[in-house]
């Protein structure tokens, strides 16, 4: 019977490699990046950095931490740090950079020149 049978290699994601041109890190956020994934024991890791629906202005930015890219993504190295993200999101998200401030009012902030406008609080855009 084939529905039986257990695969032990699944398939090779199928992903495509891009550069800095669609994402960049800086050096903050590579180092708060790389300490996340080695604190979730994902060395070896990615960043997905995604724009869904919501926010006061239309569209806001997700980010996670997940172990390798999936199909169809676009990896990036920058920094030290693999980024990963989906042929839709990349529509918005390229020629941004991705800050990290330790602050009070800090966190990661994505410096995007497709935003026309952003909200007060910077967590969301439109295009």
């Amino acid at each position: 019977m084939i529905a039986n049978v257990a695969r032990t290699n699944p398939a090779p994601s199928n992903f495509r490699v891009g550069d800095e041109r669609l994402v960049k890190l800086t050096a903050n956020a590579a180092q708060k990046v790389s300490s996340l994934l080695t604190k979730q024991g994902r060395p070896n890791g990615v960043l997905r950095v995604a724009v869904v629906g919501g926010g006061c202005s239309g569209l806001q930015y997700k980010m996670d931490l997940q172990d390798a890219p999936a199909n169809r993504d676009i990896l990036v190295e920058s920094a030290g740090v693999r980024v990963v993200v989906d042929p839709k999101s990349a529509l918005y998200v390229t020629g941004s950079e991705l800050d990290y401030l330790d602050t009070l009012d800090g966190g990661f902030k994505v410096k995007n020149p497709n935003a026309a406008t952003t909200c007060s609080c910077g967590e969301s855009f439109s295009a």
